[in-house]
């Protein structure tokens, strides 16, 4: 079944991550899909996620030297991630991939960004924009990678039938003496 096509809406919101942090975050799934299991193909994630290998390339570039993922060279290469996906927060994730996480540049929590704008010593609404920043960087604190991987499904091993017929200790409580 071919992927639906979706709109594009990446930068149109008042407050929205680009292509590159969707793709990204969606890069981050399917790695901690994989985890435990060796370094996953770029190859393979492209395909099962209909996204352009290349561009795959460059995310795994800078997620790696974010320190979030580990690359493998060679034939059964890949990557994978580098901490257990309970341990990478969705906000560490994202400012790897998008930069600070700011509605305006005067909000940004990166040293020296009171510099960026001549107006945020005397900005009325700066407030408002600290609280946004405050509020997205929380909500993304508050998930981490494990929260987005569904957990495995484990195949049940069917029982052995009973090759005895003697009475369980329950049937022999249940029938009167």
């Amino acid at each position: 079944m071919p992927a639906a096509h979706r709109p594009a809406f990446h930068g149109t919101g008042a407050v929205a991550f680009s292509t590159k942090g969707e793709y990204g975050v969606r890069l981050m799934v399917q790695l901690g899909r994989h985890f435990g299991t060796g370094p996953a193909s770029l190859a393979e994630i492209a395909a099962v996620e209909d996204m352009p290998r290349a561009y795959l390339e460059q995310l795994a570039f800078v997620l790696r030297d974010a320190g979030l993922v580990v690359s493998t060279r060679g034939a059964h290469g890949g990557y994978e991630l580098a901490r257990q996906p309970s341990e990478i927060n969705m906000s560490e994730v994202l400012r790897a991939l998008e930069g600070p996480l700011a509605p305006m540049i005067c909000a940004t929590d990166e040293p020296g960004h009171d510099l960026a704008c001549d107006r945020t010593s005397s900005c009325t609404v700066n407030l408002l924009w600290v609280r946004v920043r405050d509020a997205v960087a929380g909500a993304l604190d508050g998930v981490t990678l494990a929260d987005l991987v569904p957990p495995r499904a484990v195949a049940l091993q069917p029982r052995a039938a009973k090759t005895t017929s003697a009475p369980t200790n329950l049937e022999g409580a249940l029938t009167p003496s």
